[in-house]
């Protein structure tokens, strides 16, 4: 067990800092908002590390999206201030579902803002009551959507004629915030 931590953590400080070289020599991207996702599996240990290497993503990347099964110590989140963007969780975890469950969250990160996964939404409550309950609570945090629908296998899949009917209302909500298509297109 000792191995295979020390391994994970080797693992970690060989790739966490990779992304900042590449984002600070990448040529600028033609998009409005540009949003990176932390990493969000096989993290084991060593969280002060990956958010030190969090810390040196370059300024014009607008928003650092963080799963919060993944926060073991809020306390060394709060350097990312507004960049920090928690996002809702789909069933396979076990926490983060809901406006309760990430107003822990946030009373840690106050800075912290909100991206809203309608797909993870769906897959907790059909009905989207927890989305709608998510816009409500925290309106002001939120700042941008993924869009996409999900598999049986929970992945995320181009944004279904049914999804897009359902979602419809809550995105109109939603307007004056980025949305992020989260699949590959359908061709």
């Amino acid at each position: 067990m000792v191995e295979h931590r020390r391994r994970a953590v080797g693992d970690l400080r060989r790739r966490a800092p990779r992304p900042t070289p590449y984002l600070h020599g990448a040529p600028r991207l033609p998009f409005l908002f540009i949003s990176v996702h932390s990493p969000s599996k096989g993290l084991t240990e060593d969280e002060a590390l990956l958010v030190e290497a969090l810390s040196g993503v370059p300024a014009w990347v607008d928003t650092i999206v963080v799963h919060p099964d993944t926060i073991s110590d809020p306390r060394l989140y709060r350097r990312l201030g507004r960049r920090l963007a928690i996002e809702n969780m789909d069933r396979r975890k076990q926490a983060g579902h809901t406006a309760e469950d990430l107003e822990a969250v946030f009373a840690e990160l106050p800075e912290a803002r909100l991206c809203l996964d309608f797909a993870h939404a769906k897959d907790v409550d059909p009905t989207l009551a927890v989305a709608a309950d998510l816009l409500q609570r925290f309106a002001s945090r939120l700042s941008h959507v993924h869009l996409s629908s999900l598999d049986e296998a929970r992945h995320h899949i181009t944004l279904t004629d049914e999804d897009q009917l359902l979602f419809r209302p809550f995105l109109d909500r939603c307007r004056d915030v980025p949305w992020i298509l989260e699949a590959r297109p359908p061709w």
